[in-house]
């Protein structure tokens, strides 16, 4: 449905996005991942049409949007953008937020459709509440049903958790993307989070200086990352010779902290303890191996000091 082809976008001189290109299917969900100012909001805004493209172009079907300086009003009909600044009307009601732009024909079915949008937002306690006394996380999550009343064929998110508490967010993530694949919602994600890029993404695009990093299946970027870039965005990581662990190893490994373990016997990797960081189901563990700093996972503290062996898990 959709196709990106950008050779090239500038702001005044400053080139900002170069040479990214992807196609995304009906219902697919792609993550956007990348540090500040990498470009994921000029992306989302460009594919929006609230940006001209010069140098590339932007196809749904087979219909390429031109952007604003062809449409007297920016922005497609059938894509809908959450971006950081939150689209809500504050001083109207919740309810009345989500139903700005139903047509409201048939009041009965639109009521309905509000409450069924403000329940997969967990809004719908707020349903009669005054926007503008609600907190940051709150007008997110509004501006997040609003952007689903009318159903759009694509809808892009802009660092879309943001605001909201750690303890409702997986939650609702959980609920916004089975609900989009219900209903056959292409989106767009751009975001700090590896963890929620993982778990509800089709694809990730990692962005890296404004252009394509690494595009592929979370799968398939998890397990292959080439460089402390794309690695820093899952977890810490260990940059080792691989001769450590095989004699014929010439090339030097990127490891998680899970990918290393403790030894009972003797290996070539001495380390010195210095801190442990409680992480629920385990510690990750800090060392120190020729004043480089290794991370691991064990299941009980280690003794600040203390030199054990660590080896690589199999």
């Amino acid at each position: 449905m959709l196709k990106v082809d950008i050779r090239s976008f500038s702001y005044d001189s400053a080139e900002i996005l170069k040479e990214i290109a992807f196609a995304l299917e009906k219902g697919q969900q792609l993550a956007v991942l990348g540090e500040s100012g990498c470009g994921k909001s000029t992306l989302l805004h460009i594919i929006y049409g609230l940006l001209h493209l010069e140098h590339g172009q932007i196809h749904w079907g087979q219909t390429e949007l031109l952007g604003p300086n062809y449409n007297i009003v920016p922005g497609e009909s059938f894509i809908k953008l959450v971006a950081q600044e939150f689209n809500v009307m504050p001083y109207i009601t919740v309810s009345e937020n989500v139903a700005e732009h139903l047509p409201r024909l048939d009041p009965k079915s639109e009521a309905k459709r509000v409450r069924d949008l403000l329940e997969v937002v967990d809004m719908l306690p707020f349903s009669d509440s005054m926007v503008k006394n609600l907190s940051g996380g709150q007008k997110q999550r509004v501006a997040l049903a609003k952007a689903l009343a009318k159903e759009p064929e694509l809808l892009l998110l802009d660092e879309p958790f943001s605001h909201i508490d750690t303890f409702r967010k997986n939650s609702l993530r959980r609920k916004l993307y089975s609900y989009l694949r219900e209903n056959d919602i292409a989106c767009i994600t751009a975001t700090h989070d590896a963890a929620e890029a993982l778990a509800f993404s089709d694809e990730i695009l990692i962005l890296r200086n404004g252009t394509t990093e690494a595009l592929g299946k979370p799968e398939v970027i998890y397990n292959s990352v080439t460089n402390i870039y794309q690695a820093g965005f899952f977890d810490e990581v260990n940059e080792l010779p691989g001769t450590l662990f095989d004699s014929e190893e010439q090339e030097t490994l990127l490891l998680f902290p899970h990918q290393l373990r403790v030894s009972e016997t003797e290996t070539t990797l001495k380390v010195t303890i210095q801190n442990n960081y409680f992480r629920g189901s385990n510690y990750l563990v800090e060392a120190k191996w020729n004043d480089k700093t290794i991370y691991f996972e064990h299941s009980q503290k280690i003794l600040e000091g203390s030199e054990i062996f660590i080896k690589r898990n199999q």
